[in-house]
């Protein structure tokens, strides 16, 4: 887990969590990026991952965006600085990147998107920029400058004709250097803009999903609000267990869509839901895994692409997996609950009937 310094983790969940911004010196002590920049620049090669290319800075004031996947002579072509690569979801495919996510299981995992990791020469950067969604941003190689601000966080202040948003007007409120091992913690809304340091410079961006009121009111098939808000974070408790809905979310998600009473399974199931990019590389895995005979003590793995949570209500279990209602009827409600936490089991009598119905259902592999 995240090392907090001079502050405990209850007071960063208090006092800065979708609040305001924080640097956590030595967050990860002795942390080493878990790929090279050639590795990185590999992955950008290839069809499954999504990549970019920005080149430009503030002081020229001219930007360009080129999508992947690339090849070498796209990164023979770049200048010496001021251009950065972005491989988004790298942790659906890189283990190193997938187990580093259990760091953070202080925040609830349902809430977790995904791995952005980019690598930026001297001077590069994707400019000053806001979103609505909160982002541990972990330095991996490097140095990299991080200004924040929360002025003008607002759809109005970007620049116009450029391929990218980036704010026309950024008042710096505070500067940081992020060394690796470093962890910036950047809530929504608030404004930020990372230029390296280095001629190389890795950062790893452990961003959180945001949930939009629209969206949701889509899910329940009902009519949109002019004024689409976001829903934000109930108070979490510290040994919150990391696949748990509380009551506590379910109620926000009530007030958020001004509704008295939720179907049972629908907050579960849309904080589960996959992304459409994938749902579809999970449909892939479902068509070309092969059924393989589970063996006796191996430990299995829930795929990395998966979403799981789960809510306890008046002593009932409800288990969410993808979007849909995971039936655990005839088994254990601990062995469930153990898996949804841990997201694995090692197989053995008592939970072989969970681990049958998983892999059925392409849910799990083996650990390698």
């Amino acid at each position: 887990m995240i090392h907090f310094g001079h502050i405990s983790k209850q007071q960063f969940l208090e006092e800065y969590w979708q609040k305001k911004p924080l640097l956590i010196k030595n967050a990860l002590p002795s942390f080493i990026s878990p790929l090279s920049p050639d590795e990185l620049a590999g992955l950008s090669c290839e069809e499954e991952f999504e990549s970019r290319i920005v080149t430009g800075s503030i002081s020229t004031k001219t930007w360009s965006l080129e999508g992947g996947p690339f090849d070498e002579n796209t990164f023979k072509e770049l200048p010496d600085r001021e251009w950065t690569l972005l491989v988004q979801g790298v942790d659906r495919y890189i283990n190193e990147v997938h187990q580093l996510i259990s760091e953070f299981d202080f925040i609830p995992r349902w809430r977790f998107d995904d791995v952005m990791i980019s690598f930026a020469a001297l001077g590069g950067s994707v400019g000053p920029h806001y979103d609505h969604y909160d982002v541990f941003l972990l330095q991996g190689l490097g140095r990299r400058r991080w200004v924040t601000s929360s002025i003008d966080c607002n759809p109005k202040n970007y620049l116009q004709n450029t391929p990218l948003r980036i704010m026309k007007n950024f008042i710096k409120e505070s500067a940081w250097e992020a060394e690796p091992g470093d962890i910036v913690y950047i809530p929504p809304k608030i404004a930020h803009h990372g230029v390296s340091l280095d001629d190389e410079c890795i950062t790893l961006s452990i961003g959180y999903r945001s949930y939009l009121s629209n969206e949701m009111l889509d899910s329940l098939e009902l009519p949109n609000n002019t004024n689409g808000t976001y829903f934000e974070d109930p108070a979490w408790e510290v040994n919150l267990h990391p696949a748990e809905i509380p009551q506590a979310a379910i109620e926000q998600s009530q007030k958020l869509l001004d509704i008295k009473e939720l179907p049972e399974s629908f907050f579960g199931c849309f904080a589960t839901k996959l992304d459409p990019e994938d749902e579809k590389k999970f449909n892939e895995v479902m068509a070309y895994q092969n059924k393989e005979e589970i063996e006796e003590s191996s430990l299995y793995r829930l795929h990395p692409i998966c979403r799981v949570a789960y809510q306890l209500t008046k002593k009932k279990l409800m288990v969410f997996i993808n979007g849909e209602v995971f039936d655990c009827s005839n088994i254990d409600y601990d062995l469930v609950i153990d898996f949804a936490n841990s997201r694995q089991l090692r197989l053995n009598n008592k939970n072989r009937a969970l681990a049958e119905r998983l892999i059925s259902l392409s849910l799990i592999e083996k650990s390698t």
